[in-house]
């Protein structure tokens, strides 16, 4: 194999390939088994029909043609191994030359990874973010906590609901006398002041009673999902069941007993400092990173290939997918009701998308410029980790990557995080600027 490469666009090169009349023949006369193999010709045996006869009944051209499909890629990814092009898109192919005893010549026009032009990346300025906890930030936890095992107690009969207080509710929606359709539920729980309804609904409920039957009169939003709805006034007739509120505990040693594995409300406290001067630690170096790497991309230059956007955008559009099927909606239903379309989410998408090939581009690029990797005990570590979260053995979890064919791509995000750490460590802090 023999290839010369012309750069013919800032992102895009022409490689002419050319390939050893051998290994052509070789992979013509391995097209011509196979088919022959499976032929069924007058006067031969399947297998024993010679090539000539095979060509006739198959097509010469067919046999080429399908050798192509085996001799071109391989011949293609070879080149570009050689000649260290980083390919983007699937190339479009020419064939220059392809003749019994002849050598194999084809032209490979393909987008490649662009050049990345860094500018300062080392000793970048930021101001930190203070990672401190005060003594508010532990009550609002315990607050939280309180909520959070909250007991619902029943209302009285005559007691009427209140903003915050749960309502068992049956009820039906009707536009202009008619039930539509979607407007009816059965033993609906409700929290009031959720925001969770149609804007008004829960406003309307404000000062119901248990027992009590109430018409609440809502005008549906413009942008609503249901076209037939969408800024028109319904009426919905409600059956109020049961009203429950939310019962705290008081925030003392019992509270900490019951809701942690502390004796004592004192215990409880320090511990909830503890995590949250953990938390804040790492928050305050994720602001750090996050901050630096934004400076650094932001000095750097780089034209990125469409094609590379365009990819970004589908996993994007892909992933997003994934995340509505976690919760049992496939994309096509949710954009039905939404009124959305996929083209209007991949609009939606491409300046984040856009943004992440350029991030990914330039912390890759500062990698190479400082000869940075990520060895086999790093991975073993990371592998480790990982196993250790899911409960399996690092065999387990090594066999588990290798057969999704994700180890490298493990390795590649283990540099970027390597990368990314390496420039924070380089950076310098500055103090906030004083208000006069």
């Amino acid at each position: 194999m023999k290839a010369t490469v012309e750069k013919i666009d800032l992102n895009k090169v022409a490689l002419e390939i050319e390939v050893d009349a051998v290994q052509l023949e070789t992979a013509v006369q391995n097209v011509y088994k196979r088919v022959a193999a499976k032929m069924q010709i007058p006067g031969f045996r399947k297998g024993k029909a010679p090539r000539r006869v095979v060509e006739l009944h198959y097509g010469k051209e067919n046999l080429y043609n399908e050798a192509l499909d085996q001799v071109v890629p391989e011949a293609f990814m070879e080149a570009v191994t050689e000649k260290d092009i980083e390919p983007v898109d699937r190339p479009e192919i020419e064939i220059i030359q392809i003749e019994a005893g002849q050598p194999l010549i084809f032209k490979a026009t393909v987008v490649v990874k662009p050049e990345v032009i860094l500018g300062e990346y080392k000793g970048i300025e930021y101001e930190p973010q203070p990672a401190v906890v005060q003594d508010e930030d532990v009550d609002r936890h315990l607050e939280m906590l309180q909520k959070r095992h909250a007991k619902l107690v029943a209302l009285p009969e005559a007691a009427p609901a209140e903003s915050g207080d749960i309502v068992l509710i049956d009820y039906e929606g009707f536009k202009a006398g008619i039930p539509f359709e979607g407007g009816k539920g059965t033993d609906f729980s409700l929290e009031l002041g959720s925001n969770t309804f149609v804007p008004g609904f829960e406003d309307g409920l404000l000062g119901v009673l248990t027992g009590e039957e109430r018409s609440v009169p809502v005008t549906f939003p413009e942008a609503y999902h249901a076209a037939d709805l969408a800024g028109q006034d319904v009426e919905f007739k409600v059956s109020v069941k049961e009203i429950k509120r939310k019962d705290y505990a008081p925030i003392d040693d019992e509270f900490a007993k019951d809701v942690s594995d502390f004796d004592t409300l004192a215990e409880l406290k320090e511990d909830v400092r503890k995590r949250l001067a953990e938390s804040a630690e790492q928050a305050s170096e994720q602001h750090k990173q996050n901050t630096v790497l934004e400076k650094v991309i932001n000095n750097a230059e780089v034209t990125i290939p469409l094609v590379m956007i365009d990819n970004q955008v589908e996993y994007f559009l892909q992933d997003y997918g994934r995340r509505l099927s976690y919760q049992g909606i496939a994309l096509e239903n949710f954009l039905e009701r939404t009124g959305q379309s996929a083209s209007e989410l991949r609009v939606r998408f491409r300046p984040e998308a856009e943004k992440t090939v350029k991030r990914e581009l330039v912390v890759e690029a500062i990698a190479k410029q400082e000869n940075m990797v990520v060895d086999d005990q790093e991975l073993d570590t990371a592998i480790a980790k990982m196993a250790a979260s899911y409960q399996q053995s690092p065999e387990a979890m090594r066999k588990l990557l290798e057969n999704k064919g994700s180890i490298e791509g493990l390795r590649e995000n283990l540099l970027a995080e390597k990368t990314v750490k390496f420039l924070a460590d380089q950076a310098h802090e500055i103090a906030s600027p004083v208000a006069g």
